[in-house]
């Protein structure tokens, strides 16, 4: 990490699940971080986080209270810095549907913002998490990030000669983030009851630790303007509910608002343009020179072909019962099944 990973760090919505997981990593496997920038707008959650990191043991971190809304409070925090991670959204999807207007503010404008700031204060690399929910969205939530990671491939046109990278990271369900399916159903079990919304439901899986290393490979690798997709498993909803408790009742409710059945991250749309990287893809702009910036680092690459999409329910790495819950010890809770 140490190689790759700059000194001078901040992540917005540093607060969150990933951000707090990646400062405990960075802190972990980063001896020369100088500066790591906690930048959200949580004021609970950074008293919280401060009480576990303080200040006399980690002179490195700070803790700056802002929104990406505000863009001169960004200006602020990003000075001196070289990379940014760019974390913070309105990530809930009934949330996005009621309330439109307040996703479009943190989700696109508030990344215009970091765009904007990033220029101005010299960083080097910048990468955007997005969701697979953004490939062929259906719902508000996954229409902002597709914007949002259109505007961050599109600032690398408009960077002149800076010597700056943005690129975007788009990966499936982070297995046991709040909201999700398997903490639900883990509450839920005891009830002897397990909603479901439909059958066939699938999803891609990947566990925390995963996506901070993957973030950490992309940040060494890119060249600007990609979104890298990782290869990841998928799991059928009917097969969580069996592994978390077979015996209880499955109760199938019907798909709600805004939800697929199943999830893209590939459309075949982006097939044309994308390339598969051996253990990841990246969906390249079809306006750019990065076919050519690839082929002069003599990178090892194949374009996938033109009918190809990357979709949960066609993925070809599926998730069995079994492995479902060896994850769930793993990553969630180690106690819940008995021995």
């Amino acid at each position: 990490m140490e190689e790759f990973l700059s000194k001078k760090v901040l992540i917005t919505g540093g607060t969150g699940s990933f951000g707090k997981a990646f400062v405990k990593y960075c802190l972990k496997n980063n001896s020369k971080i100088q500066r790591l920038v906690i930048f959200s707008r949580d004021e609970l959650k950074q008293w919280e986080m401060q009480k576990e990191y303080p200040s006399e043991k980690f002179p490195q971190l700070r803790f700056f209270i802002g929104d990406v809304r505000d863009r001169e409070r960004l200006n602020y925090a990003v000075e001196g810095i070289d990379t940014v991670i760019h974390a913070a959204a309105l990530k809930q999807v009934p949330t996005g549907e009621y309330n439109p207007g307040e996703c479009i503010k943190t989700n696109i404008i508030g990344s215009e913002n970091v765009i904007d700031s990033c220029l101005k204060q010299g960083v080097k690399r910048v990468i955007a998490l997005s969701t697979d929910k953004a490939a062929a969205p259906v719902n508000l939530y996954g229409a902002t990030k597709l914007c949002s990671d259109k505007l961050f491939v599109a600032a690398n046109n408009f960077k002149g000669s800076r010597d700056i990278k943005f690129s975007v990271v788009r990966y499936g369900n982070v297995m046991g983030s709040r909201g999700s399916v398997i903490p639900l159903f883990l509450k839920n079990a005891k009830s002897g009851v397990l909603q479901i919304t439909d059958p066939s439901m699938t999803r891609f899986n990947i566990t925390l630790d995963e996506a901070i290393h993957f973030v950490c490979k992309c940040l060494k690798e890119s060249l600007g303007s990609e979104i890298f997709v990782p290869k990841i498993p998928s799991y059928r909803i009917t097969d969580v509910a069996e592994a978390i408790s077979p015996s209880c009742k499955k109760d199938f409710i019907g798909i709600r608002p805004g939800e697929k059945v199943h999830e893209e991250m590939i459309t075949r749309s982006d097939a044309f343009t994308t390339i598969d990287l051996n253990s990841h893809y990246a969906i390249l702009p079809s306006n750019s020179n990065i076919i050519e910036r690839y082929q002069k680092c003599s990178i090892n690459y194949k374009k996938v072909p033109n009918d190809f999409s990357y979709n949960s329910g066609s993925n070809k790495e599926v998730l069995s019962i079994e492995g479902i819950r060896d994850l769930i010890k793993k990553h969630i809770d180690k106690d819940f099944f008995p021995n």
